[in-house]
């Protein structure tokens, strides 16, 4: 399970970099402003739906349909399952491409009236990655659950390398259209990729055909999932919204908050996406022991992650934003975040637990009821708090969520949970209590100490939680 998720965690990074490149070199061509604005408006709705993809929820849905058939009927259910799949990202494509104007309008209202045409022609073209981002996500499941996960793990880099390669060619004479066609192209690139081994894997052309069934149970596996993915899309407009109002800057560090928090996600995915293809394979109780030692690994990879950006980011700051203003409030908001990032490691196992067992609508529930409390307390606390206040609402939703699935599972007596929260809750309290106020003020410096106190945590808690092991019941 290590091998097969360290090597899904490498080429996920680096698809991850190409990411991070793509938006640093769209804002060195074109500079922080409105153009930049127009076009990320333009990118919003694609990407959201991209980045679900890329989380696995729909592959995670489609495993089990998968797993429980035998190999002849694998090939035809991939076959038919081919075609709603692209039909469905055929009819996106449409809704996104003629909606443009509306579209665009629901998403940036305060756009200037000058640039909504080039934003609605660049939203017609981007809508068009859609059937190849869907078809990735499906052609993923036969190679998972047989063990191969490098080239869905790969999928990002491919997608995003056209985009980069445009962008550094071109820089300031790169146009709208034509960087929205690099993002086609990336989307096709990441279909194409995967076809001749889904193909070897079982994927028959006499099978690509419709077929009503196969469109019913693939929709009941994904309408909950697709459910929770889109209100938390939602939560994070609502908090732009509310953030809005709490003072110049904030929009800004609450952004770069996140995408700090966001960085050890990129081994989560892998840790639960090799976690999830071996809990299918097996009934109740071969899920069980694989969920703890998955439950010890993720915090493994989370707390350290959570230590160090707790203490290095005024220096990431300074290094590679230093006109940023606001950047008083980071190290606290990062604090409440880091915690939220644990718990949401556990979280997110914690559903495939589910998924594994062919149940989606119990996560759905549960992370329902953890957004409705987020987004119920959000406005509140912002007022009382301000951006701290924003960290805890998300929080709240997180801890309501993992309780609701350790509840309704049954599970609080059956995993490690005083030790789980015991090793995050002493590593993050050591850090914000007696290292923070002691850190040194110079960037590169802070940013070693940063690493060395993560590397302490990384082997401190291996030590302790032994994730490698199977524990025992």
């Amino acid at each position: 399970m290590l091998g097969s998720a360290g090597l899904l965690t490498l080429v996920t990074l680096l698809g991850l970099i190409a990411g991070l490149g793509r938006e640093w070199l769209l804002v060195a061509s074109w500079g922080a402003g409105a153009r930049t604005d127009g076009f990320l408006i333009a990118l919003f709705i694609p990407e959201a739906l991209r980045i679900i993809l890329a989380g696995g929820l729909l592959s995670s849905a489609w495993m089990a349909l998968y797993q429980e058939r035998s190999e002849p009927e694998r090939a035809v259910w991939l076959g038919r399952a081919t075609f709603a799949v692209g039909l469905l990202g055929l009819a996106l494509a449409l809704v996104l491409s003629l909606g443009a104007p509306w579209w665009v309008r629901l998403v940036g209202p305060g756009l200037a009236a000058p640039l909504r045409p080039i934003t609605q022609e660049a939203l017609q073209i981007l809508a068009w990655t859609m059937p190849g981002l869907l078809l990735q996500s499906l052609w993923s499941v036969p190679l998972q659950a047989k063990g191969r996960f490098l080239l869905a793990g790969l999928s990002s880099l491919v997608y995003n390398l056209p985009v980069v390669a445009y962008l550094a060619w071109h820089r300031t004479e790169s146009f709208e259209p034509s960087l929205a066609w690099a993002f086609v192209g990336g989307s096709v690139a990441t279909a194409v990729l995967m076809f001749p081994s889904v193909r070897a894997h079982g994927l028959l052309a006499r099978a690509i055909r419709w077929h009503a069934p196969t469109v019913r149970e693939l929709s009941t596996r994904v309408g909950p999932l697709l459910g929770s993915a889109l209100i938390g899309q939602g939560l994070m407009l609502l908090e732009r919204m509310v953030a809005s109002y709490l003072g110049e800057g904030v929009v800004t560090v609450l952004n770069l908050a996140r995408k700090l928090v966001n960085l050890p996600l990129v081994a989560l995915m892998s840790v639960n996406q090799v976690l999830l293809g071996l809990m299918s394979k097996g009934g109740g109780a071969d899920r069980l022991p694989l969920l703890r030692q998955g439950l010890a690994l993720n915090t493994l990879v989370t707390t350290p992650a959570a230590v160090g950006l707790l203490l290095s980011a005024q220096a990431i700051v300074a290094l590679l934003f230093p006109n940023v203003q606001g950047t008083d409030i980071l190290a606290p908001l990062l604090g409440w975040y880091a915690v939220a990032l644990v718990l949401a490691g556990w979280n997110t196992l914690l559903a495939r637990y589910n998924y594994a067992a062919g149940d989606t609508r119990l996560p759905f529930v549960c992370e329902t009821s953890g957004n409705l409390a987020q987004a119920v307390t959000l406005p509140l606390l912002a007022w009382l708090y301000g951006a701290q206040g924003m960290a805890m609402a998300l929080l709240l939703g997180v801890v309501v969520n993992g309780g609701l699935l350790l509840h309704f599972n049954r599970l609080w007596a059956s995993v490690r949970l005083p030790t789980l929260v015991l090793a995050g809750a002493l590593s993050l309290g050591l850090s914000a209590v007696f290292l923070l106020p002691l850190w040194p003020v110079a960037p590169l410096i802070r940013l070693a100490a940063s690493a060395a106190a993560g590397l302490v945590c990384l082997l401190s808690l291996a030590a302790w939680l032994k994730p490698w092991k199977a524990v025992p019941a």
